[in-house]
């Protein structure tokens, strides 16, 4: 089914990224306050209405879910949802921090889950405890085996780059995937949050500086590929490893924007950069027999998207929710 969900800038929308928790298992310091406040249950969507959202949206012609939280393997009885959302019309796909896919993998990939995003910062234990506030790096690595046998289209490690931080590991990471045999993105921290680890000014280190640095030890080919979100892949002249960036401040990607998300509230956010939101959370639970009116409401949710959004590192954020609240 074409989409029907197109925006006032000529853009179909055919992606949909669903948070199921603000709760998280790591408090990444980009990512959210190491002493954080979750929401109360009754706040959150039940996995009915996470999947009747899911549906909706695949009704108008989204072709692709992503699963994010928080953490979304942490909320309790997600794997009931996953098995549900496998059967929609759409590839579904998931972001983690891989604590626990070393449990869970195998499940996933039998429920339908086609592709995994998996978060690795630092291959350097202190680092990594630095960074994620969590002593869990061979959790993570154990996990990325784990995923590694259970038989997914695609896996992708994400790698948010701070200067000062991790940056200087950016080609033992990229060794890394290529020994795994997997993707990797290297993202430029997105403003949203107080946070008090760092300065993002100080610590923003740019797509174009990364690609200078890594040309000097591997070739890198551009392609055309796409994976429906905002990466954009080079090849690696002698590895089948793709490396991709992420770049909302020196590259930004808003002019194909194809996404909007629905975190775990309920609220449909049009734009990460940007509060303009609908809440479904009310509409599902005022007719909850009516996926017409659900899906006129994400129908109308169309003409508020911005055209793009605008982050400011010398500023302080205008995005007050953690990227917990969100998934990225």
């Amino acid at each position: 089914m074409p989409s029907q969900l197109v925006d006032g800038f000529g853009r179909r929308i055919n992606y949909v990224r669903l948070s199921v928790t603000d709760r998280c298992d790591f408090r990444c310091v980009y990512c959210m306050a190491e002493n954080m406040q979750f929401l109360p249950h009754s706040q959150v969507l039940t996995l009915e209405e996470i999947h009747d959202v899911a549906a909706a949206f695949t009704e108008l012609g989204v072709e692709r879910i992503r699963l994010t939280g928080g953490e979304p393997l942490v909320r309790r009885n997600v794997l009931s949802l996953i098995e549900r959302l496998g059967q929609l019309p759409a590839e579904l796909s998931l972001t983690t921090n891989g604590s626990q896919l070393h449990k869970m993998a195998g499940d996933l990939a039998a429920f339908g889950v086609d592709r995994l995003n998996i978060s690795l910062d630092s291959l350097q234990q202190d680092r990594f405890r630095e960074l994620t506030r969590t002593d869990r790096l061979q959790q993570v690595l154990d996990g990325i085996e784990a995923a590694r046998s259970a038989g997914f289209k695609r896996i992708k490690l994400n790698t948010v780059v701070l200067k000062g931080r991790n940056d200087d590991e950016v080609i033992n990471l990229i060794e890394f995937a290529r020994r795994s045999e997997l993707d990797i993105s290297f993202i430029e921290e997105m403003p949203l949050g107080q946070i008090t680890e760092h300065g993002r000014a100080e610590s923003f280190c740019s797509s174009d500086e990364l690609r200078e640095r890594i040309s000097d030890h591997f070739e890198l080919s551009p392609s055309t590929e796409r994976t429906g979100g905002p990466s954009r892949y080079y090849r690696l002249a002698d590895s089948q490893t793709r490396v991709g960036f992420i770049s909302p401040h020196s590259h930004n990607f808003c002019g194909d924007c194809n996404r909007v998300r629905v975190t775990v509230e309920g609220r449909l956010l049009l734009c990460l950069g940007n509060e303009h939101s609908v809440d479904l959370r009310e509409v599902i639970r005022t007719y909850p027999d009516d996926p017409k009116r659900l899906q006129q409401a994400i129908i109308d949710s169309m003409a508020i998207k911005p055209e793009k959004h605008e982050f400011n590192l010398e500023e302080e954020p205008q995005i007050l929710r953690f990227m917990n609240m969100t998934g990225g």
